[in-house]
């Protein structure tokens, strides 16, 4: 995946900014819920590094961009950084962690069942697994770069099956950000509206991928063009965590693993 996809949203460009603090908030709302040895899964260029940092008593990163990796390991160069596919997280013995944060990943993993189970095997017992992923009822379009949504219902059902305990939250927003989201929701109404052969449905994948990263950057540059201030006056403050809700961004849950007898 190029760095400079839509996907991998960037704190630099500045029409990607109210998606950049939505990423950023879940790293705040992580805090409260850090400790011990913590793991990152994807970490992507480090957004929330600096947040989990004061929190932990060790930090390991993977992720499978190795340019990533390598900056990374230059900047903090008292943790530990690791560049790999997985799942399967193959060197990574059992019962390693406390605390498991895997932000707007699952999405992209093919088999989300052994992402899971894998989550659950590397936790120590008690220890804690923090997860975001789009909430699909809010999803505007198809992300050719993800291999599925969910629902709330849906990834409970998966983590259920490997956790005693999930906790099932959301992201949201104030009225800055709900304004955002309604504007971006007309915006891509009308490109769709020009989609006469409809190939946001037809077009496989690694196809999609080219008309998707074209149109998406247009329309955030649009959105910004159209209404500057809002556009940049959104930080992760305007972001909140509150209970399970059809209309959250993003679900936001919590996994625990069973304390051993």
């Amino acid at each position: 995946m190029s760095l400079f996809t839509t996907e991998i949203t960037s704190d630099k460009i500045a029409s990607d900014n109210p998606l950049h603090h939505r990423l950023l908030s879940a790293y705040v709302f992580s805090q409260k819920y850090i400790r011990g040895d913590v793991l990152e899964l994807g970490c992507g260029e480090g957004r929330g590094i600096d947040i989990i940092l004061k929190k932990s008593k060790s930090f390991t990163a993977i992720d499978k961009i190795k340019s990533v990796i390598e900056k990374l390991s230059l900047k903090y160069e008292d943790d530990i950084f690791i560049s790999s596919n997985f799942p399967p997280l193959s060197d990574i013995e059992d019962n390693s962690f406390d605390t498991v944060i895997s932000f707007q990943v699952i999405e992209h993993i093919k088999d989300d069942a052994k992402y899971i189970s894998e989550i659950e095997r590397i936790l120590r017992p008690g220890g804690i697994a923090l997860i975001t992923t789009p909430n699909i009822k809010m999803t505007l379009t198809r992300n050719p770069w993800h291999e599925r949504e969910y629902t709330s219902e849906e990834l409970n059902n998966l983590c259920s099956r490997y956790f005693y305990q999930v906790d099932i939250l959301g992201i949201s927003g104030n009225s800055k950000v709900i304004k955002y989201y309604n504007q971006n929701l007309e915006s891509v109404k009308r490109f769709k509206r020009l989609d006469i052969f409809n190939l946001e449905k037809a077009l496989p994948n690694f196809i999609y991928r080219i008309p998707y990263e074209f149109l998406n950057r247009i329309n955030r540059n649009n959105l910004q063009n159209n209404d500057k201030d809002l556009v940049s006056d959104i930080t992760y403050r305007d972001y909140k965590l509150v209970n399970d809700d059809p209309n959250n961004l993003d679900l936001f849950f919590i996994l625990r693993k069973k304390l051993d007898k």
